[in-house]
């Protein structure tokens, strides 16, 4: 068998010090990067295993009744006593969006009451936490911190669904656009701010809704960026930090999927924003994948091959069962040959279709033992 067919993520991800998994909804791609993630530590490596899926399935996967929002080292004894030891350090952690954007105003404010007229603005108090982007946006700042400021040999980072994926994939260039951009500029001068961005007419909508509501919302505005100034350079640097560490030979993307036509279509698609993006393609890993069947066989043929053992009853419905497997797996070799010459992945990773949920340490371990072989 060629080198390139043993071939495991262990091989794939050498040298890779950031690993991003991207893929749609439902594809088992949070287990997916845990896997990755406890494959490395296994191997030696401190590794930080980051979800912005606000689901709880990583920590259920790792044994865990929550994850908090710093990195937190799991003790190895669990993971020892199903057989499992690490020669590395495992650390997982959930994304807390508005936290970590506060993190970054806390530390970028050059005084406390700038920082806590950020904090405080009504404007700011949406943005970090019910806004859409918010999620990328703290992304952004948290996979900073932890490649500059702290010592792990690599991270391994899931991802919201795959369209949210590529917002995550663009959201620096987006930013940097915006923080660096006219209209901002605009915001940022003082005096006239209403009557020369918003008109008369809208500022005395703005007005009336002041009065009804009682809340300032241009005011509110007005305030926030500029008292918002003041943390911008150091915003800035990081998003253009983090541009380039998307593009860095040491950042990788894996393409998680499963057999099924949309997340499959999904794969593509993603492969395809990717390389636009100039982004390295780590590889593709196939989850959930049907591999029994009959064999080559028809249903006939088995079912007379089991009668003499479990009767013609028995061997008739275990029969169709079969059949109904092979389907499946007909269905996914077809997909997987089929994706393997769209994104020229000679050789997918494949993990089968286990029959039930990775909930447990001992379930992620066999995800695991199938992505590094």
């Amino acid at each position: 068998m060629p080198a390139s067919e043993r071939s495991g993520a262990g091989e794939r991800l050498r040298g890779k010090h950031v690993c991003i998994c991207v893929g749609a909804g439902g594809v088992g791609k949070t287990t997916t990067s845990a896997a990755l993630a406890l494959g490395l530590s296994m191997a030696g490596a401190k590794v930080a295993a980051v979800t912005i899926d606000p689901a709880a399935r990583l920590a259920e996967a790792l044994g865990l009744q929550e994850l908090s929002g710093d990195p937190r080292r799991l003790d190895p004894q669990p993971f020892a006593a199903r057989g499992l030891h690490m020669r590395g350090e495992l650390w997982a952690m959930m994304l807390d969006a508005k936290r970590t954007l506060d993190e970054i105003v806390t530390r970028l404010a050059p005084d406390g009451a700038t920082r806590e007229e950020i904090l405080a603005n009504p404007i700011y108090r949406q943005l970090s936490s019910t806004v859409a982007g918010s999620q990328e946006l703290s992304a952004i700042a948290k996979l900073y911190e932890l490649r500059n400021e702290r010592d792990f040999d690599a991270i391994v980072l899931d991802t919201p669904p795959s369209r949210n994926a590529v917002d995550f994939i663009e959201a620096p260039t987006r930013l940097l656009g915006f923080l660096e951009g006219r209209a901002l500029k605009v915001f940022l001068t003082p005096g006239g701010l209403a009557a020369r961005v918003f008109g008369r007419s809208t500022s005395l909508v703005f007005a009336i809704f002041a009065r009804v509501t009682g809340l300032d919302m241009l005011g509110d505005l007005s305030a926030f960026f500029r008292s918002l100034s003041g943390v911008l350079d150091g915003f800035s640097e990081r998003t253009r930090g983090v541009a380039s560490l998307l593009r860095d030979p040491a950042t990788t993307f894996m393409i998680v999927t499963s057999p099924e036509p949309e997340p499959a279509r999904e794969a593509v698609f993603l492969a395809d924003r990717l390389a636009a993006a100039g982004m390295s393609r780590g590889g593709l890993i196939i989850n959930r994948v049907h591999f029994d069947g009959l064999g080559g066989r028809s249903a006939a043929a088995v079912q007379a091959e089991l009668a003499a053992d479990l009767g013609p009853s028995l061997a008739a419905r275990l029969a169709a069962n079969l059949s109904d497997f092979d389907v499946l797996a007909r269905r996914d070799r077809h997909t997987i040959e089929r994706l393997s010459e769209q994104l020229g992945e000679a050789h997918p990773l494949l993990i089968p279709d286990l029959g039930e949920d990775v909930n447990d340490v001992a379930a992620l371990a066999r995800v695991a033992e199938h992505l590094f072989r």
